[in-house]
C-alpha cells in the first residue's frame, strides 16, 4: 500500500470543532467531512467557510489529503509509515480513516509540503 500512496491535496480549507451533542444541527452534519462522537462532545471536521459563518472557532485551518490507494481496514502499517514521514518533516498530522481512503489533515500552510513527502515516501518504496 505504502508505494501505491498518491495523495491528492483537496481543494477547500477545513476546521475541527466539538460541539456539545445538543448544539449539533442537522445543517452542520450535512456540511462536514467527517463527525465523531466522543465523551467530551460531537467532533465535526467542517469547511472553514461554513464553520465560520455558524460563528464557531476557525483557529486552526487544515487542507485535506487524500491517499487514493484503497487502505484496507485491517492493513498494517500505513498510517504509522506516513505518520513517521510527516513528522521528520516537522509536519502535524491528524488522520481519519474511511472505509476506501486514508484522510490526512494538515496545517493550511503545509499542504504542498506534505504532499510532497507522501510521494517520496511512496517513491521509496
Amino acid at each position: 500500500m505504502i508505494a501505491g500512496m498518491s495523495p491528492v491535496l483537496r481543494d477547500g480549507r477545513f476546521v475541527f470543532v466539538s460541539l456539545p451533542v445538543q448544539a449539533v444541527t442537522g445543517d452542520l452534519i450535512d456540511a462536514a467531512v467527517a463527525v465523531i462522537r466522543e465523551e467530551e462532545g460531537v467532533t465535526l471536521i467542517l469547511p472553514f467557510d461554513t464553520a465560520k459563518a455558524s460563528r464557531l472557532p476557525c483557529d486552526l485551518p487544515m487542507r485535506q489529503i487524500t491517499l487514493t490507494v484503497h487502505s484496507a481496514l485491517e492493513g498494517v502499517g500505513l498510517t504509522a509509515a506516513f505518520s513517521a514521514e510527516l513528522a521528520r518533516h516537522d509536519i502535524p498530522s491528524n488522520v481519519v480513516a474511511g472505509y476506501y481512503h486514508d484522510h490526512i489533515f494538515v496545517p493550511e500552510g503545509r499542504g504542498d509540503d506534505a504532499v510532497a513527502a507522501i510521494k517520496e515516501l511512496a517513491a521509496r518504496n
